[in-house]
């Protein structure tokens, strides 16, 4: 089993990444962390509450996160791509007690903290948002490095087949929110693997293939359907995609199915100042040419290619398979 904390600002994909993560069998979900990103940390936290308290085990907590990056001003939100209520605008049920019972009195960076420590070597760290609960649970407890088994991040871009950034001509989403974090989790020695837009915007669900998942995947594969129409109209207007590209949901599946990705190796660091601000740089491992602000850091993993039908295929059998 792989024991998960979650990390996240949900978020339509990110929604459809954690009923990913309930759902399969090789996962235990032990916590959902929330952070700022695709709406603020009050609507981010009460969805993460709303999904728990959905698709999740009654063991599974939320630990509110950051509602703003290390050292800059908070992103405004993105209704336009995600909904006012950071949810696609489905309707939303009120939460009983407004969620008490599943909210965690730690802090998420806390609660990170104390998980890793409760299971040392064995907790995945998946963050797909901002990366500032984990630079907060560095800088308070910098031992956990060596304690957690691995971190996954859907995060970056770096150029492969010309993919440079969905924010800016060079910089990623989730990134660029908190790109000091972002270097420092890059930096540090526990090892990461960036699952960037290089594979995530690949990894293309149409929408005969999200119609498949709400006729075959029962109350699961329509909550799918359902969060995912006010994000498609945005791929449809914004990049003429009649689809969604799957990014956080890619993060999910490298942990359960890392033979689908091919993946190079090298330090990686990301720009904190100037116009490229929030581009991430990977020095390849194969590069011999000097380099040190890159050669004293630690050896990350960068996803630089995916089998799309492979990746498909796994979502699908996990979602459909538990209605089956």
């Amino acid at each position: 089993m792989h024991k998960v904390i979650y990390d996240t600002d949900p978020g339509v994909d990110d929604s459809m990444a954690l009923v990913f993560q309930t759902r399969h069998p090789d996962i235990e979900l032990i916590g959902v962390t929330s952070v700022f990103g695709n709406a603020t940390i009050e609507t981010t936290t009460r969805n993460a509450l709303y999904l728990v308290e959905r698709f999740a085990k009654p063991s599974v907590v939320v630990a509110r996160g950051a509602g703003k990056p290390l050292r800059r001003a908070t992103p405004e939100p993105i209704p336009h791509i995600h909904g006012h209520n950071g949810l696609g605008d489905i309707d939303l049920p009120e939460l009983e007690d407004d969620g008490r019972g599943r909210l965690d009195a730690r802090l998420a960076h806390r609660f990170i903290i104390d998980e890793i420590r409760k299971h040392p070597h064995a907790i995945n760290l998946v963050a797909v948002g901002p990366l500032t609960n984990l630079a907060l649970a560095l800088q308070e407890d910098p031992e956990i490095q060596h304690l957690v088994k691995q971190v996954i991040i859907m995060g970056g871009a770096f150029g492969i087949n010309g993919i440079l950034g969905n924010v800016s001509p060079c910089a990623e989403a989730n990134i660029s929110a908190d790109p000091d974090a972002a270097d420092q989790v890059f930096a540090a020695a526990w090892k990461v693997t960036a699952v960037g837009l290089d594979v995530t915007q690949k990894a293309i669900m149409t929408t005969e293939y999200l119609d498949r998942l709400r006729q075959d995947g029962g109350a699961d594969g329509q909550f799918v359907w359902d969060v995912s129409r006010h994000y498609e109209q945005f791929h449809i207007e914004s990049s003429g995609v009649h689809g969604i590209y799957v990014h956080d949901s890619s993060a999910v599946a490298y942990l359960v199915a890392p033979e689908l990705y091919q993946i190079r190796r090298g330090a990686v660091r990301v720009v904190v100042e100037g116009l490229a601000i929030g581009q991430t740089i990977q020095k390849p491992a194969t590069m011999g040419v000097p380099a040190p602000n890159w050669d004293t850091l630690t050896q990350q993993d960068v996803c630089v290619d995916v089998d799309v039908e492979g990746f498909l295929k796994l979502y699908y059998q996990t979602i459909v398979g538990r209605a089956a």
